[in-house]
């Protein structure tokens, strides 16, 4: 294959951890990701990822300013309007990276109903060390020391794999 990486870049969206959010409007930094986007897309991606919640309730909507990199902000928040903007861009490939690391549990079940619909029909990719987040993937990775050891369904890795039984063991210990 001899693929450019814009076309790469084109098809796939991120969430991850660190979002980046530009000094803007909520609507700006949600259309980021499709510059031609009407009003009516940028508020339904904002619906579907929950944004909308929040939105309504600031004075100036979407067209409040939320700081440099989002300070006005909460990490929820943001992680909400990272989803909205993978929605909006409907890529064939999704790519999270940590998406719902450090979230309190009702923002975590909120962005897990975003994160299900955006992955809804498409390649999905998520890196992850809360096995909660991939148990229920078609296949799944181990990675030891930056080489695949394994891999298999959930139930697969439990038989086969030492290091995801006792990844897996340590986090159902600590819940």
């Amino acid at each position: 294959y001899d693929l450019k990486i814009e076309s790469l870049r084109s098809n796939i969206s991120l969430v991850s951890q660190d979002i980046t959010l530009f000094d803007d409007t909520i609507k700006n930094n949600i259309k980021y990701s499709k510059l031609d986007a009407t009003e009516e897309e940028i508020v339904e991606a904002a619906k579907l990822s929950f944004c909308d919640e929040f939105v309504s309730k600031l004075p100036k909507k979407y067209d409040t300013l939320i700081g440099e990199n989002g300070v006005r902000l909460s990490g929820g928040e943001k992680q909400r309007l990272s989803i909205a903007r993978a929605i909006l861009k409907k890529s064939p490939i999704i790519l999270l990276d940590e998406a719902t690391s450090s979230l309190d549990a009702e923002t975590e079940n909120k962005i897990q109903k975003a994160i299900s619909f955006l992955t809804e029909g498409r390649t999905t990719i998520v890196i992850a060390h809360r096995l909660s987040t991939i148990l229920n993937s078609n296949k799944i990775f181990v990675v030891d020391n930056g080489e695949i050891s394994d891999e298999g369904t959930h139930e697969q890795l439990l038989q086969k794999s030492s290091i995801y039984k006792n990844f897996y063991e340590k986090q159902i210990r600590k819940n």
